[in-house]
């Protein structure tokens, strides 16, 4: 396996990275609101504290990656 085609590989994701965050809004908004009113008044965010809605976004993510792919 080559390693400048790793490096490829990932700067392509990144390059990507808008169109599949577009894709999942939802899934983002959720996940920042989540954590925002978690660390109302400088609480620290715990672990697991927002676990659904990071799942949703990773799935999301995942999908929309997965389909991209697809379509390549």
């Amino acid at each position: 396996m080559s390693g400048s085609n790793v490096w490829h590989r990932s700067r392509e994701k990144l390059r990507r990275f808008p169109e599949f965050f577009a894709q999942c809004a939802e899934e983002a908004a959720a996940y920042g609101k989540c954590v925002a009113a978690t660390t109302v008044s400088k609480q620290e965010l715990k672990k697991d504290h927002c676990a659904k809605e990071f799942a949703a976004l990773k799935t999301c993510f995942s999908n929309a990656t997965v389909q991209a792919l697809k379509l390549a």
